[in-house]
C-alpha cells in the first residue's frame, strides 16, 4: 500500500471523518494510516485537539479528519458537540466508524446514530484479532446488509486491514448514492411522527431541509434536543405538535425513548451477527484486574508503578541530560565566545548570547530528555490500559473523602501539563466540580517542574533519584486530595455524582503509537523553550545587568527584587536572593527557575574567576576536545544505563557546573524544601490564561494563586523546620 503526502494538483479530494468510541483503537488506526503526516491543531474556538492528515491513495487525495472519541452524538460533552457539528456542517464524503469488535453492541449504538446522517459509512471492525482470541465470531455480511454500510475487519496495532479500508473509502466516494446507508426503523410511533415532521419541515422550512439531514433533524426534534431546538427555533412551532401523540403513548421522556430504540437496534443486530463461546475462559484482563484492582493491593501497586516510571525515566535519560549539559555549558558556550571574538562583537552582545540565551535556555534544554522519557512511560501506561485503572483506584479514595472521583482524570493529565488538564475539566457535569478540580490541578506536578527536580536531585539525592522525584508527585496528589476535601466542605458543598468509567482491556501499545503520542506530549516543552522561555531568559539577562554596568548582580533590578522577597523565604531554608529571584521569574513558567539559576550562578562563577581567556587557537582546540569528550562520555553512559543505574551528578572538583554551585548554596534539607515550594506555589502565567479562558474571569486564578502561595510557604516551613528539629541538617 502506497500512501504519501499529497503534492499533486488536480486530484479529487475525499474528506473522510474518522469516528468511534473511546478505547476503540481509533487513534492507533489513524496513526497507522497517517503516521507522521498527522497535523495537530485545535478545533475552532476550543482547545480540544484536532488531528488531520492529507494522503495520496491511488489517483485520489484523502483528507482524514480525526473526530474526538464519543459514545454517542447526543450533546452532553464538548467532544460530542464537536463531532456532531463537524458531521452536520462540513458534510464529509465518507465516515469511518471504528468499532471495538470485543464490545460490539455498545459500539454499534454510535454506528446507528451515524447512519441517521445519510452519509456513507465504512465500519472498521477493529481489534478483530482480540475478538478471535476470545472465540467470538462476527458475520460481517449481515451487518453490511442490515445497515447498508461496508464492514472491514482491522487490527490497528499491526496495521492490518488499512489497505482494504482505504479501498472501500475510495470505492464509495466514486458513487456515494449507491452506498447510502439504510433507513433503520425505530417503531411505528416514532416513524409516523418522524415522517410527519419531515413533510412539515420540507414544506414550511425548506432552508432547514437544506441545512440539516432531514431525517436526523426530525429525530432530534422528537427527542427534544435542546441545541437543535435552540438553533432552529422549532421548539414551540413544531416540536410540541409532533410530540403530543408520542408523549401520550410513552410515559418516559422522549430522549429515553429514542435511546432505547437505538439500543434495541444495536442489541438485535449484535445477537444476529455475533456468536460467542458457551463456556468462556477467564481472560487475561480479568486475571490481572483481580490483582491490580484488589482493595488491599490496588493503592500500593499504583504507587509502585508511578515510582517505577520515575525511576526508569531518570535512569534512561541521564546520559543524554549529561551530554546536553556538558555541551551547552562547555563547547557551545565556548564556540559562542570564540565567534564573538572573531567578529569583534560588543561585550554586552557576547554576554547576552552566552549568559542570557545559552545560560538560560541551554540549562532548560538539558532536561528535554527527562521530559520525553517521562512522557514515553506515561504514554505506555495509558496505551496499556493501566492509567484508566489508576483513575479507578484513586476514585475510591477520593469519593470517600467527598471529592468527585471523575476529577482524577484531568488531574492525571496534569502530570504532563496543567493547561490541557484544566481544559479537560469540561468533561465534568457541573460548574462546581469544574472549578474545584481546576483549583487543585496546579498542585499536580507538571513536566515544567521536572528540570527543577532533576537539578536538585542530581545535586543532593543522586543515589535515590527515582524515589526523590516520586515523593514530589505523591505529595502533590496527597495535597490535591486534601485541598479538594477542604474546598468540597466549604466553598463547593454538595453531593458528587456517581463515577462511571470504562476499563479497557490490557494491550501492548505499538512502537509507532508510543513515539507519536510521546512527541505530541513532549513537543510543547520544545515550543515553550523556543518562544517565551527564550524571551524570558533574555529579559532575565537585562534584569541582571540593569542599572547598566552594575558591579554586583545582587544590586541589579532582579537582585533587588530577590532581596525584598528573600527574608520571607528564610524560614524555609533558602533565604538568599538568588533563590528568591529564580522563584520570581518562575511565575512565568516553572522551567525558568532553572534558567534563571543558570544565569545567576554562571555569572557569579565567571566574576569570581576573572581570568583572561586563552588565545583563540588554543580555545578552539579546547572547544573541540570538550565536545568530543562529552560525546564519548555520553555513549559510555548510554550503555551503563542498561544496568538501571541511579541518576548521579558527576563530581566537579573545580565547582564548574550548576549542580556544584547549588550544593554550595543549599543543603539537602533546604534543597528539598525548595523543591516542595516549586511544586506548590502559584500557577504559571499560561495556566492563568487557561483559567481566564475556561471560566471567563480571573477570579478563580486569583484564588488559586493566593491559596497555593500560602500553602507552599506552610508546607515548606513544616518540612524545613521539622527536619531541623529531627536533626536532618539546616
Amino acid at each position: 500500500m502506497t500512501i504519501a503526502t499529497t503534492s499533486k494538483v488536480g486530484k479529487k479530494t475525499i474528506t473522510v471523518a474518522v469516528s468511534g468510541n473511546p478505547n476503540s483503537g481509533k487513534s492507533t488506526l489513524i496513526n497507522g494510516i497517517a503516521g507522521t503526516r498527522l497535523q495537530v491543531g485545535n478545533w475552532p474556538g476550543v482547545t480540544v485537539d484536532k488531528k488531520e492528515a492529507l494522503l495520496e491513495y491511488g489517483d485520489k487525495a484523502i483528507r482524514l479528519v480525526d473526530l474526538p472519541g464519543t459514545y454517542s452524538l447526543s450533546p452532553y460533552s464538548q467532544e460530542e458537540v464537536i463531532a456532531r457539528d463537524y458531521l452536520i456542517r462540513e458534510k464529509p464524503d465518507v465516515i469511518i466508524d471504528v468499532v471495538d469488535s470485543t464490545n460490539l453492541e455498545r459500539n454499534l449504538y454510535l454506528a446507528v446514530q451515524l447512519l441517521e446522517l445519510d452519509i456513507p459509512v465504512v465500519i472498521a471492525l477493529n481489534m478483530h484479532d482480540e475478538a478471535e482470541k476470545k472465540g467470538y465470531k462476527i458475520d460481517t455480511k449481515p451487518v453490511e446488509e442490515m445497515l447498508g454500510a461496508r464492514v472491514v475487519p482491522t487490527v490497528a496495532t499491526r496495521n492490518e486491514g488499512t489497505r482494504e479500508l482505504l479501498e472501500a473509502v475510495a470505492e464509495i466516494a466514486e458513487d456515494p448514492l449507491k452506498h447510502r446507508p439504510r433507513t433503520l426503523s425505530y417503531g411505528d410511533d416514532i416513524e409516523t411522527a418522524a415522517a410527519t415532521l419531515e413533510t412539515r419541515i420540507r414544506k414550511d422550512y425548506p432552508a432547514f431541509a437544506e441545512q440539516y439531514p432531514l431525517r436526523w433533524l426530525a429525530l432530534k426534534i422528537l427527542e427534544e434536543d435542546n441545541l437543535i431546538l435552540g438553533e432552529t427555533g422549532l421548539r414551540e412551532s413544531l416540536a410540541g405538535e409532533a410530540l403530543h401523540h408520542l408523549k401520550k403513548a410513552h410515559s418516559e421522556d422522549m430522549e429515553s425513548v429514542m435511546a432505547d430504540a437505538r439500543y434495541a437496534l444495536a442489541s438485535g443486530l449484535t445477537r444476529e451477527v455475533l456468536k460467542v463461546p458457551e463456556i468462556r475462559k477467564a481472560e487475561l484482563t480479568e486475571k490481572i484486574d483481580k490483582i491490580v484492582l484488589n482493595r488491599f493491593l490496588a493503592m500500593p501497586i499504583f504507587l509502585a508503578s508511578m515510582w517505577l516510571v520515575f525511576k526508569l525515566a531518570f535512569d534512561t535519560s541521564k546520559p543524554f541530560v549529561d551530554w546536553i549539559d556538558l555541551v551547552t555549558t562547555g563547547p557551545l558556550k565556548r564556540w559562542a565566545e570564540a565567534i564573538a571574538a572573531i567578529t569583534h562583537s560588543p561585550a554586552w552582545l557576547s554576554s547576552l548570547t552566552t549568559d542570557g540565551v545559552i545560560g538560560g535556555v541551554g540549562f532548560v534544554l538539558a532536561f528535554v530528555p527527562v521530559i520525553f522519557a517521562m512522557m514515553f512511560f506515561i504514554t505506555f501506561l495509558e496505551g496499556s490500559g493501566y492509567m484508566a485503572r489508576a483513575a479507578f483506584v484513586m476514585d475510591r479514595a477520593m469519593h470517600k473523602m467527598g471529592l468527585h472521583g471523575k476529577s482524577f482524570i484531568p488531574m492525571l493529565l496534569g502530570f504532563g501539563c496543567n493547561v490541557p488538564a484544566i481544559y479537560a475539566t469540561r468533561t465534568l457535569e457541573n460548574t462546581k466540580d469544574k472549578v474545584l478540580t481546576s483549583l487543585v490541578i496546579p498542585l499536580m506536578s507538571c513536566g515544567a517542574r521536572l528540570p527543577v527536580y532533576v537539578l536538585f536531585v542530581g545535586a543532593f539525592f543522586s543515589t535515590h533519584a527515582g524515589t526523590a522525584i516520586w515523593s514530589m508527585y505523591v505529595l502533590g496528589i496527597a495535597i490535591a486530595v486534601l485541598m479538594g476535601v477542604i474546598f468540597k466542605k466549604t466553598l463547593f458543598k454538595g453531593e458528587s455524582p456517581i463515577f462511571i468509567m470504562e476499563l479497557p482491556p490490557y494491550r501492548m501499545p505499538t512502537a509507532q503509537s508510543l513515539l507519536i503520542h510521546t512527541w505530541e506530549k513532549g513537543r510543547h516543552f520544545l515550543i515553550k523553550a523556543g518562544t517565551y522561555i527564550f524571551a524570558v531568559s533574555i529579559l532575565v539577562w537585562f534584569l541582571l545587568n540593569l542599572p547598566w554596568g552594575v558591579a554586583d548582580k545582587k544590586d541589579s533590578l532582579l537582585g533587588r527584587g530577590g532581596q525584598i522577597v528573600a527574608p520571607l523565604l528564610a524560614p524555609l531554608g533558602f533565604g538568599n536572593w538568588e533563590a528568591a529571584s529564580s522563584l520570581i521569574t518562575g511565575v512565568v513558567a516553572k522551567e525558568i527557575v532553572v534558567g534563571t539559576m543558570g544565569e545567576i550562578y554562571t555569572k557569579k562563577a565567571e566574576e569570581a574567576q576573572k581570568e583572561p581567556p586563552p588565545p583563540l587557537s588554543e580555545d578552539l582546540r579546547e572547544i573541540c576536545f570538550s565536545f568530543f569528550t562529552a560525546t564519548k562520555n555520553a555513549v559510555v553512559n548510554v550503555f551503563s544505563t542498561f544496568k538501571i543505574v541511579s541518576l548521579a551528578a558527576e563530581e566537579d572538583p573545580e565547582g564548574g557546573n550548576l549542580r556544584s554551585r547549588i550544593r554550595a548554596a543549599f543543603t539537602p534539607l533546604s534543597g528539598y524544601s525548595f523543591m516542595v515550594f516549586v511544586l506548590l506555589y502559584t500557577p504559571c502565567i499560561v495556566t492563568a490564561i487557561a483559567f481566564r479562558h475556561e471560566f471567563g474571569t480571573w477570579k478563580w486564578f486569583g484564588v488559586a494563586c493566593a491559596y497555593q502561595t500560602v500553602l507552599a510557604w506552610l508546607v515548606s516551613f513544616v518540612i524545613y523546620q521539622g527536619g531541623k528539629l529531627m536533626g536532618l541538617g539546616g
